[in-house]
């Protein structure tokens, strides 16, 4: 495919008008000013619109779309005892593969072309993923209440067939994870044979809620004499690579660990905000080096995967928190949301618009009045834009949406299902 005569945001952040981008295959093969030679099929008309790397979604539990506005104004404790564990007692493999695809619509709809997952019916989730042409990193969140041998957990069995299985697979759009849901929701044992799977098979990501809420961080003090990011780097779950998820209350010391272990905080500032959790301090964690990505945590909290609303939340929340509006650059912020998350994912090919990368791209409408004057298209994109304003979304040099239609999913059977199967949920509470 070749956009021609676009605007594009490039891998150095530099915003070219009446450029050109060719694709062959899964690949970037051509950026430039000048129309390269060739033919590459089908030519896009770029007036009016804006390319870029798309965004990827550093911690989600896609299946929870079916829960979209289930549980409103509750404290966390409520909101998940009351309704989120109730509902997802009663979920099942067809509840789940449609909640995912729900989510993959939602997602390619507003630029995500990439989530990390973490949830259970790993398989339905992979399936999902798998037809609807889009990427993940999906992991099998480990919990143990009962201090059961972790060997003979289900679960833990369930995580290493999905590795076997699905590693690598659909020519490497699907990823398979590791994950221990939190310390709180855990014990050591646990910890420490997740530990050491994961050293054992190297190639794979860890992935753990960390300090999401203040009693999460001060109850993990109290039961191990350390926070809950030193508790897990002591278990070895920081000897992979590690993606912490939320880090509202991570301390200098946390911060210090996430920086030496190579871990990358995924921060998910709406539904940290909407559930009253707090706000993650992105803006000192950049400042001691450490790697941030960007989050929408589940549609149950959020209630959204509008990644435009996420990245302006981020902007502003911080600036607020701390009363600085001179923090968090909006450089920074397009940053966590394509590079971050690459690196989040273990995907080096990915998250940048440069020739040779993944063609993983997004087309901005960039002709609205509320993307003009341009003072700076940078800060146009994060601060007026929305994810309406996506026209197209390719993932590996394939177009799955474009101008409100969907090229891999059956938009109209896929909101049947989700709504059908939430619905059959509903009768059995």
């Amino acid at each position: 495919m070749l956009f021609s005569d676009i605007t594009l945001l490039n891998d150095h952040y530099e915003i070219i008008p009446h450029a050109f981008v060719a694709t062959e295959g899964d690949t970037i093969a051509y950026v430039g000013t000048e129309r390269p030679e060739g033919d590459f099929g089908r030519e896009y008309d770029g007036k009016g619109r804006l390319l870029m790397s798309g965004f990827i979604n550093a911690h989600a539990h896609s299946p929870m779309t079916l829960m979209r506005g289930y549980g409103e104004n509750l404290k966390l404790q409520s909101w998940l005892n009351d309704r989120i564990f109730p509902f997802e007692a009663q979920l099942d493999s067809n509840a789940v593969y449609w909640g995912t695809m729900l989510s993959m619509a939602e997602s390619l709809q507003y630029g995500i072309v990439s989530t990390s997952d973490m949830y259970y019916f790993c398989e339905d989730i992979a399936r999902a993923v798998a037809d609807s042409g889009a990427k993940a990193n999906i992991s099998r969140s480990l919990t143990n209440f009962t201090g059961q041998e972790p060997q003979t957990m289900e679960s833990f069995k369930e995580m290493k067939v999905l590795y076997e299985n699905y590693h690598n697979a659909e020519n490497g759009r699907i990823k398979i994870d590791m994950s221990l849901h939190g310390e709180y929701t855990s014990d050591p044992r646990t910890a420490k044979a997740l530990a050491e799977y994961a050293a054992e098979i190297g190639d794979t990501i860890m992935h753990i809620h960390v300090s999401e809420t203040a009693s999460e961080h001060e109850e993990c003090i109290q039961r191990h004499g350390m926070s809950p990011a030193a508790y897990l780097e002591s278990m070895g779950l920081f000897d992979v690579p590690a993606l912490a998820a939320h880090c509202v209350y991570s301390t200098e010391d946390d911060i210090e660990i996430f920086r030496r272990k190579g871990v990358t905080v995924a921060t998910n500032p709406v539904s940290n905000m909407k559930l009253a959790s707090g706000i993650c301090d992105v803006s000192r964690i950049l400042e001691k080096g450490v790697n941030v990505a960007i989050g929408t945590d589940s549609v149950a909290s959020n209630n959204s995967l509008d990644f435009f609303e996420e990245m302006k939340v981020l902007a502003i929340g911080n600036k607020v928190a701390k009363l600085q509006p001179e923090i968090m650059t909006p450089l920074q912020i397009i940053k966590a949301a394509t590079e971050g998350g690459a690196k989040a994912q273990g995907r080096a090919d990915c998250g940048r618009l440069a020739a040779g990368a993944k063609a993983d791209l997004i087309a901005i409408d960039i002709a609205s009045p509320n993307m003009h004057p341009v003072h700076d298209m940078i800060n146009n994109l994060v601060y007026s834009c929305g994810g309406r304003a996506v026209t197209l979304t390719m993932v590996d040099g394939k177009v799955l949406y474009e101008n409100g239609e969907f090229t891999t999913i059956d938009i109209e059977k896929t909101i049947y299902e989700a709504e059908k199967a939430t619905e059959g949920i509903l009768k059995k509470l």
